[in-house]
């Protein structure tokens, strides 16, 4: 004897899920808030990519945020570079010197550091901890005056070890590791390789800094900003102009621009700017995806 198909009846659906739902008024709040702020953030940078587009003379005689009948981008560029025997091109150099040494160690140690601190338990744990949390909080500027008078006794003062020492130590690069390595390295993982006769650097290397790699992205990326945008410690550091950065090499200009007689155009210092900024925005593009998984390190309880 067959058996009957079974008979499929049609959900019926309930008044609730017919009526539409209405927009949250939070919601447009928030939406609304948040152009705002997307439009403070780039205004800035709509306006520095628009004058860097014109000369000197088109600068002071078209509307800031439209462009002018000349397009001398190229031409800005080039001067940029040409201006006083290339000394933008050195001043390129020297920030980028600083950022490899200062950033890339800043980010060494608090990899190591941070990773000790979540992984190991020892005396005066907590004290360091509490050190390093205090150390968070105090801006670098307000370190800047007493790293000076304690640079200038030991004879380091205009030199590049006056802005590469001060920028190896970051205590909000430390938290960040500490919190990721706590999260992303199991204990038994470093248990087994123990067992196996691996020693605590084999281990650090070998195991835990493949699985700590978006940590340290996201701590380089801090990292590299910081010191990249560095300006006042190296102003008080820098006597040598060949020494310079951007940021304080650019303010050389500024001040000169500004100055009665001063041979400085300010469309040089413009373009100067907007190039200052590129090599930021090509690294933010390039490694947003391992910044991005980093900055959700610890938001998920494991």
């Amino acid at each position: 004897m067959a058996l009957a198909p079974p008979t499929l009846r049609p959900r019926v659906r309930k008044a609730s899920d017919l009526a539409v739902k209405k927009p949250n008024p939070k919601s447009k709040t928030l939406t609304l808030l948040m152009c705002v702020a997307l439009i403070y953030s780039l205004l800035p940078l709509i306006w520095l990519a628009i004058s860097a587009t014109k000369s000197q003379q088109g600068l002071f005689d078209s509307f800031g945020l439209w462009f002018a009948g000349d397009f001398s981008l190229f031409d800005n560029v080039a001067a940029t570079f040409a201006y006083q025997d290339g000394v933008f091109g050195r001043w390129l150099l020297n920030t980028f010197f600083y950022v490899v040494l200062g950033a890339g160690g800043a980010t060494l140690l608090a990899a190591l550091a941070g990773y000790g601190l979540a992984k190991f338990d020892f005396a005066g744990r907590k004290v360091v901890f509490a050190l390093v949390l205090g150390g968070v909080a105090v801006p670098p500027t307000a370190l800047a005056v007493p790293t000076f008078l304690l640079f200038a006794k030991l004879g380091l003062t205009d030199t590049p070890w006056a802005v590469i020492i001060p920028t190896l130590v970051s205590p909000f690069g430390l938290y960040l590791m500490w919190t990721y390595s706590r999260d992303s390295v199991p204990d038994e993982i470093l248990e087994s390789a123990r067992v196996d006769g691996a020693g605590e650097f084999k281990s650090f290397f070998s195991l835990a800094l493949p699985l700590l790699a978006p940590g340290i992205v996201t701590v380089l990326l801090f990292n590299t900003v910081m010191t990249w945008n560095n300006f006042f410690l190296p102003l008080i550091m820098l006597k040598d102009a060949d020494l310079y950065p951007l940021t304080v090499g650019l303010y050389s200009w500024s001040e000169q621009a500004t100055t009665a007689g001063g041979d400085v155009v300010f469309n040089l210092v413009i373009t100067g700017s907007l190039l200052t900024i590129v090599p930021l925005i090509v690294a933010f593009l390039l490694l947003q995806r391992y910044w991005q998984s980093g900055l959700a390190a610890g938001s998920v309880k494991q």
